[in-house]
Parts: C-alpha cells; structure tokens; sequence
C-alpha cells in the first residue's frame, strides 16, 4: 500500500526583549511554583497525552525514518528517486501536522464526529499531503498506521478497539483518500477499490473499514496490522528502543529496516513486482544481518544491497511504513534521539 516519514518545531518566547543594546524585562512575571511529585506526575500525564505532543512525536517518526541512510531501496538523506525525493517527504511529513493534532485530540473525543472519524482523518491526511508537494505517494500507508494509533494515544480506548468499530463511512472515506494518493495494490478476490461503484457496495452491504482491511490482510502489511492489532508495529517500536540505547538512532532504524525486511516480504514490493520478488529481496536482507548485532559489521553488505535495490527501482515501501509506525510508538514511550 505505501511509502513513508518531521521535524519537531518549538518556539520559545524569551522573557528579555533586546533593543539597541538595551535590556527591557516583562514585569510582573509570577514566580514559579514549586513542584511536588504530584504535580510533576500530572504535568508528565498531560505532556504524554497532549495532542501537539504526539503529532510532533508522529512527524518526528516520519522525519528519522525517512533521514536514516543507508535504508536500502527507499529514498533517503543520501539519494532520490527521480520523481520523488528526500524534500518531498520531508515537506508531507511537516505540512500533515494539523491534521495528525486532529487525529490525537479526536481519540480523546471517541471519535464522535465525523470529521474525527478514522476514514475522514486518512482522508484529510493524503490530501493535505499532496498539497505540501509534488512527489506523489510519498506517506499513504504511514497514514494509516498513524491515524488511529494516534486516536489510540490521546485517548483512552485501545487500538485494536478504535479500527473495530470502524463504520461504513470510514471505509467510504477511505477509498476516497485511496484514490486521490493514487495508490498501488493487489486487488482481493471479493473487492476491488479500483471498481468504479466501490463506494455504492460499501454502502449498501455496510462494509466497514476493518472489514476492507481484513480482506486485504495476507496481501498488504498495513491491513494485516489492522487486522491483528498492530503486532509488528509494536514489536517494531521495542526493537528501535533497545537497540537504541546503544547505537545511533540512525544506525538502530537501518538494523531494525533490516530485520524486519528479512523477517517479512514487503507488500509494496510484491505489488509492483510480484511475489517472487519480494521473496527474494527478503531473503537478500536476511542473507546480511544473519548473525550481526551492529550496522557497522554489515555495513559495505547493505550499502551494495542498497545501490541493487535502487538500481532495479525496488523500494521497500511498507517496511518503511512499518518504522514510521514502530518509532511512534518508541517516541511516545519516551524514546529520545
């Protein structure tokens, strides 16, 4: 289903206004109170549960994931693909921001309005996405991992139980958002999204999204996420996590890119290219990180891998979508770069 990846922007208002070499002080400044356990554990809740924290959070996984190099087949900070480059991920990944806020404080709603709804949010996404820049596809199937993690993480219901009651509607959305990202797929024996009256069949036989999801789940990652309650995304997020705490962010991404793709034969490969293919680029991945235990040790392995992938314009696509996914969740927890 996909490609991928922000920056976490703040902005400090400084207490001291300099001009002409003259210090002028805002008066009237309160002093601060001092902090007590419970206020510290209140304000640690509201930090990990706010809305503009887990969108940067989610901007912040798609910016690492997309920067991390080398990460072979993808585009990233080293090399494009002539239609779509390493800008053009980063621009999707900061101008989706509104939307991925709308997303965290939505779970905190229950979902109650439609324009909070999964489909709409995916929907809002891919097109806020193409309005930021030219390169296409670059974040669909990160959209649709994020978006209800996200509902997940600002909210109290579980994930499992946000994609469950996913409605008609969401799928109606859905295919919508499908159609403007110009997304590529294997159709499934009883749907097809790129059937002209797809939006009267969800309508009239009630499909709802999961149910979209789980017709495509033994031929797309990201459905069989949905399908069986985001497992790998989580399994990816511990996997950044511990190797993190003694590597570099990078060098932890590009191992667990590694791991993953040897584990599991990418979905966007066996769409544009076959299943065969994507057999056999798993199998390539797996033939280098047998037996390592740093990028280091592998390194001139990947990079060859790499330039092969890139030649044969093969991309690993929902392996990405899989990290974007995992480092959310890493971050989230409180993983630090």
């Amino acid at each position: 289903m996909v490609l991928r990846s922000c920056c976490e922007w703040g902005f400090r208002a400084s207490a001291v206004l300099k001009s002409e070499k003259k210090t002028t002080t805002i008066p009237n400044m309160p002093e601060p109170r001092p902090k007590t356990d419970e206020t510290e554990k209140s304000q640690t809740k509201t930090t990990i549960n706010d809305p503009s924290h887990l969108a940067r959070c989610a901007q912040l996984a798609m910016v690492l994931e997309v920067a991390a190099s080398p990460k072979p087949g993808n585009v990233d900070r080293d090399h494009d693909y002539p239609d779509t480059t390493f800008e053009h991920f980063l621009a999707s990944a900061i101008g989706i921001y509104p939307v991925l806020e709308a997303a965290a404080a939505a779970g905190s709603e229950a979902g109650s309005r439609s324009e909070g709804s999964v489909g709409a949010l995916i929907h809002a996404a891919a097109r806020e996405s193409l309005q930021w820049q030219r390169g296409g596809n670059t974040h669909f199937g990160a959209f649709v991992l994020l978006i209800p993690l996200l509902m997940a993480a600002g909210g109290s219901r579980p994930v499992s139980e946000i994609v469950e009651t996913t409605t008609a509607d969401d799928a109606v959305e859905f295919y919508r958002a499908f159609a403007i990202a110009d997304v590529r797929t294997d159709s499934v024996p009883d749907f097809d999204l790129e059937e002209s009256d797809s939006i009267v069949r969800i309508r009239g036989e009630e499909i709802r999204l999961i149910d979209l999801m789980r017709l495509s789940a033994d031929r797309d990652l990201i459905a069989n996420e949905w399908a069986t309650g985001f497992l790998r995304t989580m399994r990816c997020a511990d996997l950044i996590a511990k190797r993190a705490e003694g590597m570099t962010i990078n060098d932890a991404i590009v191992c667990t890119f590694m791991q993953i793709l040897a584990e599991t034969p990418d979905t966007f490969i066996r769409t544009k290219f076959g299943r065969e293919k994507a057999i056999e680029v798993s199998r390539g991945a797996y033939e280098i990180v047998s037996g390592s235990s740093d990028l280091e040790s592998i390194i001139s392995g990947v990079h060859e891998f790499d330039e092969r992938l890139i030649r044969e314009k093969v991309n690993p696509g929902s392996t990405a979508d899989i990290i974007i996914g995992g480092l959310f969740l890493a971050l989230v927890r409180g993983l630090v770069v």
